[in-house]
């Protein structure tokens, strides 16, 4: 069956590495080393993009638990810092999103995404508006890797399993995917992909990202 579409997750992928300077502003707000910071962090990311949290919800409870005395005005400021940290961009992947869709496939975002950092994300960047579905974890009330939300983007995308290709930077992800029959490649680079997707055959159907 003939791929009629690429799908994308969002972090790492369409953009770039977090933000340093938003992940130096959080650090110098939590007084907290980096590798507490990363630690406790991803504690509670995925109730975060699961819905079960809002964003200011999630760094209540990270300050309760890693036993920060923070007054609002810097719980706020570092939600949104943490916003911030997630709005680099991946050029090269932007670039190629346009020419897949100007030879006639679709594009869709599939990301574990909470509310803060989505907000920002629709002020900061037009591009969203260019891709024909964009799922976010959050409004769903599910996340990668569960098998719902892939399915629920197939469905609004009207395509079969096996007309789409997944990008993730992580494998439980790809594997997510893949176990439904969906084709998957783990995410690097720009580079690695064009390599990866000539390797699999990929470039006889897609064109290559610069």
């Amino acid at each position: 069956m003939p791929l009629r579409a690429v799908i994308f997750d969002y972090g790492k992928v369409l953009t770039g590495p977090p933000d340093p300077e938003a992940h130096d502003a959080i650090l110098k707000i939590t007084r907290l080393s980096p590798e507490c910071l990363d630690k406790l962090y991803w504690t509670d990311r995925h109730a975060y993009d699961e819905g079960k949290l809002t964003g200011l919800e999630y760094w209540q409870k990270f300050a309760r638990e890693a036993k920060l005395n923070l007054s609002a005005a810097q719980l706020d400021e570092v939600n949104d810092w943490d916003a911030r940290m997630w709005t680099t961009e991946n050029a090269p992947m932007l670039a190629w999103q346009l020419v897949l869709k100007q030879r006639g496939f679709l594009t869709a975002i599939l990301s574990n995404m909470g509310d803060h950092v989505h907000r920002l994300m629709q002020r900061e960047f037009d591009w969203l508006s260019r891709f024909d579905l964009c799922v976010w974890s959050y409004e769903l009330g599910v996340a990668k890797p569960d098998p719902a939300i892939y399915l629920h983007t197939l469905k609004e995308i009207h395509i079969m399993p096996e007309e789409a290709l997944f990008l993730d930077d992580k494998q439980p992800n790809i594997d997510a995917a893949c176990a439904l029959g969906i084709r998957g490649i783990l995410f690097q680079d720009a580079e690695t992909l064009r390599a990866d997707l000539i390797a699999y055959g990929f470039d006889k159907a897609l064109p290559l990202p610069g």
